[in-house]
């Protein structure tokens, strides 16, 4: 695979969870590489890596994968409900930033101070 594939690979493999950088990734690979634990090959312009003798041995003696350890327990449905809420809750007030006047952006931007300091009231358990 290439650097990118892997960050997609690792990203589905762990739910979602987790989704390593390229600035993670790329590093990685070529302290990888310099270890002699994979090798690369440029084709069509793209550098693909594959475990040597040496790193799959190494893969097979380690932990277990991290991205099985991201995704484990995690409530999916209930991180999806958070993601739909968050993204709408942006969208909405990204439309009146846009869209509205300023007195509407003014208020849009009250909501969005009063709604973040009611969930901090909720960890510290007041109403």
């Amino acid at each position: 695979m290439h650097g990118y594939e892997m960050i997609q690979e690792i990203g589905e493999r762990s739910g979602g969870a987790w989704k390593p950088s390229p600035g993670s990734v790329y590093p990685t690979l070529q302290l990888l590489e310099d270890e002699g634990l994979i090798i690369s090959a440029s084709e069509g312009g793209k550098k693909l890596f594959t475990l040597t003798e040496s790193g799959r041995g190494e893969a097979e003696s380690g932990p277990e994968a991290p991205w099985e350890e991201a995704g484990r327990g995690a409530d999916w449905e209930g991180v999806n409900e958070i993601r739909q809420a968050g993204f709408g809750l942006m969208e909405a007030f990204g439309q009146v930033w846009k869209t509205g006047s300023a007195d509407q952006r003014k208020k849009a931007l009250a909501v969005i101070n009063d709604a973040r300091k009611k969930l901090y009231l909720i960890l510290a358990d007041e109403h």
